[in-house]
């Protein structure tokens, strides 16, 4: 598989929830967010939405940093959610679990803020386990969440790093340049900046979860 070809084959999410991190400038997550037949927004990442020219299906969260202005304009597609034990992320993805869309293409999850990027992709895995499937989507690549044996399309000379979200879990991998066996994960750096060898590559992993990234 050549890199052109991953890239088509690369979303066919139900649903695309936009969180209200940094907004895509990478044409990758874009064409992702043009494609999409259903936008869910995350409190006042609508605003980002209008200034590229879309509408929101929904606007999801605690609201607290939702627009004043735009309340009025989109009052039939506001859901309140108050609930301070759970951010406006995982409130969205749980409003787009309640209505069947089990496939998730998440937006604007990363920068501006560390401590939002580290919490978001953290929860990747949560979502794993209540039965979504999701996909983060940034700037510069994709990621992803598995619990189990997995093989992840992908091409030659793409850079694919992972992380254990269970220091005890050991992972082995297959078509990778730096291949591991059986090798526990215990500091987070110890899955990053491998390489595939070819149109796809394979983590095997005996429990817990690993957060995979695979850049564009």
């Amino acid at each position: 598989m050549i890199k052109e070809d991953w890239l088509k084959g690369l979303c066919e999410a139900d649903c695309v929830v936009l969180a209200n991190g940094k907004f895509p400038d990478a044409e990758q997550p874009l064409q992702v967010l043009r494609s999409a037949r259903v936008v869910v927004c995350c409190d006042g990442a609508v605003a980002n939405l209008i200034a590229f020219g879309m509408e929101p299906t929904a606007i999801v969260g605690d609201l607290d940093s939702f627009p004043s202005e735009l309340k009025d304009r989109f009052a039939d597609r506001l859901y309140h959610f108050p609930d301070q034990y759970s951010n406006d992320l995982t409130k969205a993805v749980l409003w787009c679990k309640e209505r069947g869309y089990g496939n998730i293409a998440i937006l604007g999850a990363t920068g501006l803020r560390e401590d939002h990027t580290l919490g978001n992709i953290g929860l990747l895995s949560r979502y794993d386990e209540l039965g979504v499937s999701v996909q983060a989507f940034t700037d510069h690549g994709i990621l992803s969440v598995t619990h189990k044996t997995k093989q992840f399309a992908s091409y030659k000379g793409q850079q694919v790093s992972f992380f254990s979200t269970n220091p005890t879990t050991r992972v082995t991998t297959h078509n990778l340049l730096y291949p591991l066996e059986k090798s526990p994960l215990p500091e987070l750096w110890m899955g990053t900046l491998n390489e595939s060898l070819g149109h796809w590559f394979k983590l095997e992993l005996d429990d817990g979860w690993l957060v995979v990234f695979q850049t564009y």
